[in-house]
């Protein structure tokens, strides 16, 4: 049965590949300024439409405990107006992940006195973007994305960044940008 597994897993795998010629291997440039390493890879599922996945995690505590701790995952699907990796795109992203966050102050964040507490938890949501793709040269291409929609957020709430006991829970609708970036992308031809 494993076998098996292993033997469908590389037939799909072989399958995009052959079919899509083009795959694009990337990174947001502006997310590594939280300190958060991220990586994305975008193939080709028609000759107007990608999927998007990319990813991002950040494992590291700050000088006086300040957390930015988590992890986030990003699939996109996109359709191109004019050619695959060049120009206008639209698209359907979904977001998923968990954080743990507290001791900055942070004016735009959507948690009340984040410098004074912690936050723990996940995080799911929806929205729809916008994006232009440049090619910067044979195999470099430069993209700025802008997404808006939806994000839940489930957490539990604690009195400080060092404390650990909780002093509440909740949940909490957002409605505002889900998406932004300015990624660096080597396209595998």
């Amino acid at each position: 049965m494993k076998r098996f597994a292993i033997n469908i897993a590389c037939f799909l795998l072989y399958s995009s590949f052959a079919f899509s010629q083009s795959v694009g291997i990337k990174t947001n440039l502006p997310y590594w300024a939280t300190t958060t390493p991220n990586i994305g890879v975008e193939f080709l599922l028609g000759n107007k439409m990608t999927l998007e996945l990319s990813g991002g995690f950040n494992p590291f505590t700050f000088s006086e405990n300040k957390k930015l701790k988590h992890w986030l995952v990003y699939p996109e699907l996109r359709y191109w107006t004019c050619e695959k990796f060049n120009g206008h795109f639209f698209g359907l992203h979904g977001l998923g992940g968990q954080y743990n966050v507290g001791g900055w102050d942070i004016p735009f964040w959507h948690f009340e006195k984040l410098k004074d507490a912690r936050y723990q938890g996940y995080a799911y949501g929806a929205g729809i973007s916008y994006g232009y793709q440049w090619i910067l040269g044979n195999r470099w291409n430069l993209e700025i994305t802008l997404g808006g929609g939806y994000a839940r957020f489930h957490f539990d709430k604690y009195p400080c960044v060092k404390c650990s006991t909780k002093i509440g829970e909740g949940d909490k609708d957002y409605f505002g940008p889900t998406k932004g970036a300015v990624s660096l992308i080597y396209i595998i031809k």
